[in-house]
């Protein structure tokens, strides 16, 4: 059913879209795929990562940051080697990689500036 539904939305819209907009509306990934429409909701993370910049820096997590930044890095190289190439994908990920690179960074600079960065490599060395 809800394919159904979202052909006809397309089919509609299809109609309307002016042809100035056409080579991006009939792209291999464009808004007529799932490649489009997914990274679109991928914009979630980026929104979540830019107001998590006004959380105190003591609250954010280094693993979350790291594994978040590095799926973003990852998914930005992916998006240019599939095919279709994917610019959206490339966007949203280039994105998410840059804002929690930024989190990572502010919570590795609280730890250090807390000491806590290194101190279970100094409580390895004293035992």
């Amino acid at each position: 059913m809800s394919s159904r539904f979202y052909k006809f939305i397309i089919k509609t819209i299809d109609k309307r879209v002016p042809q100035f907009a056409r080579p991006f509306w009939e792209y291999e990934a464009g808004p007529k795929t799932i490649f489009f429409w997914a990274p679109m909701c991928k914009w979630g993370l980026v929104i979540a990562g830019i107001t998590d910049l006004m959380r105190p820096a003591e609250l954010l997590s280094t693993e979350q940051a790291a594994s978040i930044a590095a799926t973003g890095y990852i998914y930005s190289r992916f998006s240019m080697v599939i095919t279709p190439k994917n610019y959206t994908l490339l966007s949203v990920n280039v994105f998410v990689a840059i804002t929690q690179t930024i989190q990572l960074f502010r919570a590795l600079n609280y730890k250090y500036q807390q000491g806590e960065l290194f101190s279970n490599l100094k409580r390895k060395e004293l035992n």
